[in-house]
């Protein structure tokens, strides 16, 4: 059968966290592991996680070397089929979620990576809107010329596809990740789902202007500079058209 591991990286997310150990033990579909790994949290984090123990969480708590750091440790934690991040409060949008986006493939199938939709809601789980970018009806490495148009949490990879995240970003490591692994993959299945609903909390100015930097520089390593430049040409006049 089928198995997905939900890895979960948390430092200090004692007032966030509760939601999504919920959600991942309140799933209808039986074969999933929760692996946490968490940063040596100083406030009720690791108690909070271990009054979940018996809900097939495995955990470890220790420093790292950053949010990407830890999700290298919890890959290799991971024993699933298929793995799937959410952040300490991103949940599954309903209890059937993980049921229906295995129910959405054939076993023959097997695909390399799923996605699905994000709903976009707030700290007490209210929907304020769906994710701005839309997830493409078909999805390849050249989608994200358009900007990272599935978010990492709607993005399922095969554990034996998946390959460490690359430390030298700081910001937005997933975004080089989830090219890399789409560049790897023979199939990409889109659930047709609404898989996710992330919790809005937002970047601090400095690390959403890091992260734009980072993500340009990504860009431009797989899709070449002059087709980056382009396309952040478009994303500025798209940007003035909405308002």
């Amino acid at each position: 059968m089928n198995t997905l591991s939900v890895i979960t990286v948390t430092y200090n997310a004692e007032k966030t966290l509760q939601r999504t150990l919920k959600s991942v033990a309140e799933q209808t579909y039986p074969f999933i592991e929760h692996v946490i790994v968490d940063g040596a949290s100083t406030d009720g984090t690791v108690q909070l996680i271990q009054e979940h123990e018996g809900d097939g969480v495995r955990w470890i708590s220790e420093p790292d070397k950053g949010l990407y750091d830890a999700m290298n440790k919890a890959m290799e934690m991971a024993t699933g089929d298929w793995l799937c991040f959410l952040n300490a409060g991103d949940t599954f949008h309903e209890t059937k979620t993980v049921e229906k986006l295995m129910r959405s493939f054939t076993p023959a199938e097997a695909p390399d990576i799923l996605y699905g939709e994000t709903a976009i809601v707030d700290d007490e789980g209210k929907f304020l809107g769906m994710r701005r970018l839309k997830a493409p009806d078909r999805l390849t490495w050249k989608s994200f010329k358009q900007g990272m148009v599935v978010c990492h949490q709607a993005f399922i990879v095969k554990r034996e596809l998946a390959e460490p995240y690359d430390l030298t970003y700081r910001f937005s490591s997933d975004f080089d990740w989830a090219i890399r692994l789409m560049k790897r993959a023979s199939t990409i299945h889109n659930s047709r789902l609404l898989l996710i609903d992330y919790l809005n909390e937002g970047l601090t100015t400095s690390n959403r202007r890091a992260s734009l930097k980072e993500r340009y520089r990504i860009m431009a390593k797989h899709y070449g500079h002059f087709s980056t430049l382009l396309h952040h040409a478009w994303f500025v006049v798209r940007a003035i058209i909405v308002k």
